[in-house]
């Protein structure tokens, strides 16, 4: 499974984002997890609340982080009409399906190593296990079955995006297949939307080496501020 959403993940994860867009020289906030950022199916609230995100990709899942930013919007936080969404893994999925499933939110999004088709990344892991009971069954609880999974899957709404799409993702990831970037991109390109696909080679999945890392964030960086521009 792709989710491994932790409060101390999500605080790391922060950490080092902010600390990049400051960097960068734009404006960010880092509010509390607890008030803007607790996302059904993520652990550390206890186990309804890790469960109440099963069957929910795309669809609750995504609109719990939809409310963060209009709680975040309310509170004078942020300028709603300047949010971008950026994610990694299952947030590359989130960052995908923020332009694609949902509508007129996000002024750009930034995938790393996001899942672009669910249904192929459902059939590939229960295949490459042996076809595993527990993990087909697991996988039918967690994140569903069949067509279904189609309907929650952005490269089948690649030409319904409505902002620029930065796809970055190592070569050698071996959690989710580099393919999923580069189908998306293809998708992209044949729907005319607009979308670059940053390749790291060599990289893996939780871009272990320094190099990478500097790379994909120095990418995003450039990608945001391109489509979302300082204020003059």
């Amino acid at each position: 499974m792709h989710i491994g959403l932790t409060k101390g993940l999500l605080r790391a994860i922060l950490r080092v984002f902010c600390a990049a867009l400051g960097v960068g020289g734009i404006a960010h906030a880092a509010p509390p997890i607890e008030t803007y950022g607790r996302l059904r199916g993520s652990t550390g609230y206890g186990a309804a609340f890790r469960m109440a995100g099963h069957g929910e990709w795309g669809r609750k899942m995504q609109s719990d982080i939809s409310d963060g930013l209009a709680q975040l919007i309310t509170d004078g936080i942020v300028d709603g009409k300047r949010a971008c969404i950026m994610g990694a893994s299952w947030g590359g999925y989130a960052a995908l399906a923020g332009v694609t499933l949902q509508k007129g939110l996000y002024r750009c999004a930034v995938a790393v190593a996001g899942i672009s088709d669910v249904r192929k990344m459902a059939y590939t892991d229960i295949k490459e296990s042996g076809d595993n009971a527990t993990l087909r069954r697991n996988m039918k609880n967690e994140v569903g079955a069949g067509r279904d999974l189609n309907m929650i899957s952005p490269i089948r709404f690649a030409s319904a995006a409505d902002a620029p799409i930065l796809l970055i993702h190592g070569k050698d990831d071996v959690v989710v297949d580099y393919t999923q970037s580069s189908a998306m991109a293809v998708a992209l390109n044949k729907a005319g939307k607009p979308v670059e696909l940053l390749t790291l080679p060599g990289e893996d999945h939780w871009l272990s080496k320094s190099d990478t890392r500097l790379a994909m964030l120095k990418g995003a960086l450039a990608f945001v501020e391109r489509y979302n521009p300082p204020s003059p």
